[in-house]
């Protein structure tokens, strides 16, 4: 079975997302995977699983608005932050009962796949590929 490694996680508007076609079996299985690995390593503040799912050249990007100044932000993190702040703990703050990890393959081309996961409190876009045979 191929691993996947997530790449990238881009927080911005998808263009005319197209539904996965032409994916075998295991390479839904193995995306699957790597996208629990991310979501579900986040809510139990499991570092070593969220490491595996990530890229080291990981580039999560979000915007956000300031609660003081009503503005928005634009906010950066890499791999390593994120492996940080998993086994800080940040994900065991949600309750077991509000942990959604909803995951829906949007489209595969070649090496590459976009994930949605709909989350307790957020969705993220994913963009995983297959580097070096993972």
């Amino acid at each position: 079975m191929k691993k996947i490694i997530l790449l990238i996680i881009p927080a911005f508007l998808l263009n005319g997302v197209a539904i996965a076609q032409n994916t075998s079996p295991d390479e839904s299985t193995a995306i699957t995977k790597t996208a629990l690995d991310y979501i579900e390593g986040w809510y139990a503040g499991d570092a070593a699983r969220m490491e595996r799912a990530l890229h080291p050249e990981l580039a999560k990007r979000m915007i956000s608005t300031d609660p003081k100044t009503g503005r928005s932000q634009f906010n950066h993190m890499g791999a390593m932050a994120l492996v940080q702040h998993t086994r800080e703990g940040g994900g065991k703050k949600t309750p077991p009962d509000r942990q959604l990890k909803e995951v829906t393959i949007l489209d595969r081309h070649n090496n590459a796949a976009v994930v949605k996961i709909v989350a307790s409190d957020w969705i993220d876009y994913l963009e995983l590929a297959t580097f070096n045979g993972e």
